[in-house]
């Protein structure tokens, strides 16, 4: 009887008015019962009355108040099926634990309760509660048929609330698309086919991206009213717009992106409709368009990362600013793994991929990955399977429509760094170097004029000495991205270079580059990186490239400016051991080794008529080389280009014949100068013999 009484106190608390304090107590109550009555009729009465109680639905509080709905038929499902677990081992005439309803009863009598008083989205949140109480981590509390008819019940309920679009709003969207995402790893493959993803789609996107998910990035704007500017930036944690974040992280979607991308994926490959795919893609990015505008209107984004801790508070750094930008990596993560799925489905619906189709697709994620850049950039965060693969097959696609590269490259060119000596924010640069990183990939896609215009000039203008950002100035630290920005500028040039239909550029742009390329060594080029770009340089100005019949001498030039430059300008004294020197090196190197090195990398690319020569001039250089454990380190290096198949067929006999017999074995071995020096003459001489000038006058026997 004290339940049945409990039970009649509890239904009439269901028709007071709201009060946050009554409700706590009536959630509490209400999940006792759900475990403490033994009259299954009685479960569904609860069930029917607790879903229409005016005491929490006339005010919820969002999708806390649906979670809360989930989390009491769970917490139940689970001491239900555990108290009948223990029931099984009890002593003959021992009382039953609990109410002493078998799981099975107590699944379908609490089913029973999602009648035709409640709506549609909240029977999917009751009968997810169930799913996972008595389905989830592992436990198997139903029979497989009751699993089933179960399963189905929760796809059938979200369905049918979806398409009830008249008595739904977003909220109740909202409702459906988080109970899914708890259900959907229990859900079996039969039962996942039957969600409709035309329905489904819409409402992942408008809650993702709504007032209950990341609110349409508006988290951003109100922050400029709470950080007070100075040499140290105060941001209070007991701000608005700090509380703000923290009530967007805390609210259930947002703690649960990565279900919901991955439900978000499932939709879109399930999605009959193309258009709806279509639709989707274009709201994302819209949301993203948003974010980095707002982003870039908010003064935090002017801190780099060299100077955070200089630039804000300890308050901020241990406070908010780790926070917000967990939310931006959020926000990447789903939003990648939301399009990776667009664009997975794009490579195989005949209407996506079709021409009018697939470059527009291609180009929009391009556009959607460029937005999020400033969060991408930062410390790695792009280096995760689903945005390698976004980027890269985006990439792909949208090199077969040399109109659509051109198209893009014009609408996403960065301001030029010559134009300012200011150092541009962190976002720009972000920006910057995605469209260099871009670049770099597209110059065979493109015509040539459009390949100077728009990959070779933006690219030159981050290595011209006139870029003096880029140098940082005396005590202050260079920008996070600096290094990365003239990196892809010379792999952008680099690429372009490559390419034979822009050989009539290359004539023009190559003594530029190794010029910059010298000027650039050591101080902002590795030694691994300038070697590799020389010998890149090296092989294009050689054959079987078109640039090596109209300009045939330039390679030698080349050759002839890099060994001038070791012997007479080059320092001599050990780089300095830095983090990236030592992941490209294995040997010590100076200024001086790393051209000598350099030079000797070319050697496979020298022309045919010179190999001869180069070979002798490379031995030279390197014997010129003071220090005997950097020229150990190239010396060996040279023995390598000989012996490890580099070199073609042609010049590998050559260099055969120069190590046996014109006495490159003696010069690379033992430093010994050229034969014609050692022998005072031109001619070649036997071993032993004497030299000219050096007869004996007369035996004195």
């Amino acid at each position: 009887m004290a339940g049945d009484r409990l039970l009649a106190t509890v239904l009439r608390a269901y028709q007071n008015a709201p009060n946050p304090t009554e409700t706590d107590k009536i959630f509490g109550t209400t999940t006792s019962l759900l475990t403490s009555l033994n009259n299954p009729l009685n479960l569904s009465l609860l069930t029917s009355h607790f879903l229409t109680a005016r005491a929490i639905w006339q005010s919820p509080d969002g999708l806390r108040t649906c979670l809360r709905i989930i989390s009491i038929y769970n917490t139940a499902s689970i001491h239900v099926r555990k108290n009948e677990l223990e029931n099984a081992t009890l002593l003959p005439g021992r009382p039953p634990v609990g109410s002493g309803v078998h799981s099975e009863d107590w699944a379908r009598a609490i089913a029973k309760g999602t009648d035709d008083r409640s709506s549609r989205w909240q029977h999917v949140l009751v009968l997810t509660g169930i799913l996972m109480g008595m389905e989830g981590d592992d436990r198997r509390s139903l029979s497989r048929s009751l699993r089933s008819t179960l399963e189905q019940a929760v796809v059938t309920a979200a369905n049918l609330a979806l398409q009830e679009s008249v008595r739904t709003g977003p909220l109740e969207r909202g409702a459906v698309i988080l109970a899914l995402t708890f259900a959907f790893p229990l859900l079996h493959e039969s039962a996942k086919q039957i969600l409709d993803g035309n329905l489904l789609l819409p409402a992942i996107v408008e809650a993702m991206l709504g007032e209950e998910g990341l609110q349409h990035g508006d988290f951003i704007s109100p922050i400029a009213n709470d950080v007070v500017p100075g040499s140290i930036i105060k941001w209070q944690p007991d701000s608005p717009s700090v509380a703000r974040i923290q009530k967007l992280e805390s609210r259930p979607l947002a703690q649960n992106m990565g279900p919901l991308s991955r439900l978000a994926s499932f939709a879109v490959q399930q999605a009959m409709d193309p258009n709806i795919v279509l639709q989707a893609h274009e709201a994302l990015l819209g949301f993203t368009a948003a974010l980095l505008n707002k982003w870039t209107h908010c003064p935090l984004s002017a801190i780099d990362l060299t100077v955070e801790s200089a630039a804000l508070s300890p308050e901020v750094l241990l406070g908010p600013w780790p926070v917000l930008w967990q939310l931006f990596k959020k926000i990447l993560y789903a939003v990648a793994a939301t399009i990776q799925a667009i664009v997975g489905r794009s490579l195989l619906d005949p209407y996506l991929r079709n021409d009018a189709i697939a470059a527009t697709t291609a180009a929009r994620t391009l556009h959607i990955l460029r937005n999020l850049s400033f969060i991408s950039t930062r410390q790695g965060a792009s280096s995760f399977q689903v945005y390698t693969f976004t980027y890269l097959t985006s990439l792909d696609i949208i090199t077969r429509y040399p109109d659509a590269c051109v198209s893009f490259l014009r609408d996403t060119q960065p301001p030029s760094p010559q134009a300012s000596n200011v150092v541009p924010p962190p976002v720009i640069q972000a920006l910057a170097l995605f469209y260099l990183n871009i670049a770099e990939h597209l110059p065979l896609s493109l015509p040539t004029r459009a390949c100077e215009d728009l990959i070779v000039t933006p690219a030159t203008a981050y290595l011209a000495p006139s870029t003096s950002w880029l140098a940082s100035p005396a005590n202050t630290p260079p920008s996070s991205l600096t290094l990365e920005l003239f990196e892809a500028a010379h792999s952008a040039i680099l690429s372009s270079l490559s390419c034979p239909q822009h050989s009539t550029l290359a004539a023009s742009l190559i003594p530029f580059y190794v010029d910059a390329l010298l000027s650039s060594f050591p101080s902002r080029i590795s030694p691994r990186q300038f070697r590799l770009a020389f010998r890149t340089v090296m092989q294009i100005s050689s054959p079987p490239f078109p640039l090596s019949a109209s300009h045939p001498d330039l390679a030698e030039a080349l050759l002839e400016t890099l060994r001038f430059r070791a012997v007479e300008g080059a320092s001599t004294d050990p780089l300095p051991p830095s983090e990236q020197a030592a992941a490209s090196s294995e040997d010590p190197a100076s200024e001086q080794s790393a051209l000598v090195l350099a030079l000797v990398d070319a050697l496979p690319h020298v022309p045919l008529h010179a190999v001869e020569e180069w070979l002798t001039r490379a031995a030279e250089t390197m014997n010129a080389i003071e220090d005997p454990r950097l020229r150990d380190g190239v010396r060996r290096r040279f023995w390598d280009v000989l012996v490890n198949g580099e070199m073609d067929v042609e010049r590998a006999a050559i260099g055969v014949a120069w190590w046996g017999t014109a006495g490159g074995r003696e010069m690379v071995l033992h430093g010994y100068p050229r034969p014609e020096e050692r022998n005072g003459g031109g001619e070649f001489l036997m071993s032993g013999a004497l030299a000219p000038g050096q007869e004996r006058e007369g035996s004195r026997l």
